[in-house]
């Protein structure tokens, strides 16, 4: 079974909406694959930005708070690094 154009577009699968928050299109709410689709999405290059920014905005305070921020942004580094290197054979 093949995908749909769609899958694993962020832009499409959760657009920004209206009220400049992520919404996800009533469409996609029915796809069988939604959920595999949208993980999809958010191991594109455009899915590591957005996560970063949700990094950067969340605002836990204290020192776990800050390690757990920290921790979090270098996990999206790495993963935006392996992206571009691409598979390994």
């Amino acid at each position: 079974m093949s995908k749909r154009d769609c899958f694993g577009n962020l832009d499409h699968v959760f657009p920004m909406g209206e009220s400049g928050l992520r919404e996800a299109p009533p469409e996609c709410l029915q796809c069988p694959d939604r959920t595999e689709c949208l993980r999809a999405a958010m191991k594109t290059e455009a899915g590591i930005r957005m996560q970063e920014d949700l990094a950067d905005r969340h605002s836990e305070t204290g020192l776990l708070g800050r390690i757990r921020r920290w921790s979090r942004k270098k996990e999206l580094e790495r993963l935006g690094r392996e992206r571009k290197k691409g598979p390994t054979a």
